[in-house]
């Protein structure tokens, strides 16, 4: 085959990649909610592994081992994202990821390096809650903020709120201050816009997410 008429059946290829491309959903730009009233993640979700299924109307993740399951829809760059939160595991450890670039995962069980902030309540075996700024297991006063009680209750449902405004993130749990970190660097624009549910091995379970730009 001549070097021209290669050349051709590479581009129609990649034309044709192209176009079987799935494209993101519309960005988030008016209050956003998400009740998991279906049989499965749906179309607005990505799963980059196993270990998550909706079950009696909620989001079911035990076993991802840091193979989120994205949002591809975009955040606003100032936002509020409200959830409700529990697991039925004794080590706690829920977790979620704001910021990320909507496809990152852990490919080999080594340390996880996320792209976005990382909310852990009683995570490593119900010892501590963090916000991390893309490494958990970062330096505590520079990458996280961290506390140690209370520790999870499990079966307990808990309401979490999480905002950004400018450079300050803040995140409360049932109405009361839990962890706030100030980013002197935010997160933001290309390969931080999404947001995921992830999970280590834990029996952790979400509902009722509300989205709302600020």
């Amino acid at each position: 085959m001549s070097s021209a008429r290669t050349a051709k059946v590479v581009a129609a290829i990649w034309l044709a990649l192209a176009g079987c491309k799935v494209k993101d959903p519309p960005p988030i730009e008016g209050k956003w909610i998400d009740d998991f009233e279906r049989d499965d993640a749906g179309s607005n979700y990505y799963e980059t592994g196993g270990g998550f299924r909706v079950a009696d109307g909620a989001l079911n993740a035990r076993g991802a081992h840091n193979k989120p399951l994205w949002l591809r829809k975009k955040l606003p760059r100032d936002v509020q994202i409200e959830l409700t939160a529990w697991s039925n595991s004794s080590d706690g450890d829920i977790k979620v990821e704001v910021f990320g670039d909507g496809r990152s995962y852990d490919p080999d069980g080594n340390r996880y390096m996320a792209t976005g902030y990382v909310f852990i309540m009683g995570g490593w075996h119900n010892a501590k809650s963090i916000i991390a700024r893309m490494d958990e297991h970062g330096e505590v006063g520079k990458d996280i903020v961290e506390r140690t009680q209370p520790r999870v209750e499990p079966g307990k449902r808990y309401r979490w709120k999480i905002t950004r405004r400018g450079k300050l993130i803040e995140w409360t749990v049932d109405g009361q201050p839990f962890l706030r970190f100030d980013d002197p660097q935010p997160l933001t624009g290309a390969g931080h816009e999404y947001f995921c549910f992830n999970n280590w091995e834990s029996d952790s379970w979400f509902d009722d997410l509300v989205i709302t730009p600020l």
